[in-house]
């Protein structure tokens, strides 16, 4: 599968107006990247709450809905990343208070990107019930929204005419 292109401007870029340049990558990558639909989703995502985690997967999830009434495949492909960022930074905090998994900063040249590049994994604490209910809502929505014959469809297209 082709990675995520991380060299792209996209402070400047409109991915809306070139669907072309998007590829889905894996996971969650680009979800705060992506232009316009990072602005778009972004003042909806919350996880802190199991009640804001509801407000926040659902009004997600009827963006995503949207953009696929739309026929945009980048839309609807970025707010599935918004769900999935949900649950995994909800589940981070279930399981690491504070929410740190790996120990030091991110590397400047990693910045954006997941992953512990070279630092150590810090322990599990106990699991926060709150926040794990807030993972367990935003998971709901993210498979929803995977199951979603539509999506699946645009996402099929986008891959094969783009990569």
């Amino acid at each position: 599968m082709p990675r995520f292109d991380y060299s792209l401007d996209y402070a400047r870029l409109d991915l809306r107006a070139h669907p072309e340049l998007y590829r889905v990558g894996v996971g969650e990558q680009g979800v705060l990247l992506v232009q316009p639909y990072k602005g778009e989703l972004l003042p909806h995502w919350r996880f802190a709450t199991p009640e804001a985690a509801r407000q926040s997967s659902e009004a997600i999830y009827a963006m995503f809905l949207a953009y696929l009434r739309a026929g945009d495949f980048v839309g609807a492909d970025m707010a599935r990343k918004f769900l999935q960022m949900g649950f995994t930074r909800a589940r981070r905090y279930a399981n690491h208070q504070g929410g740190k998994k790996y120990a030091g900063p991110v590397p400047e040249d990693k910045k954006g990107q997941s992953g512990a590049h070279g630092r150590p994994k810090l322990p599990r604490t106990p699991e926060d019930p709150v926040k794990a209910e807030a993972a367990r809502l935003f998971k709901a929505k993210w498979d929803e929204a995977e199951a979603n014959e539509e999506y699946a469809r645009l996402k099929k297209e986008h891959k094969a005419r783009y990569g």
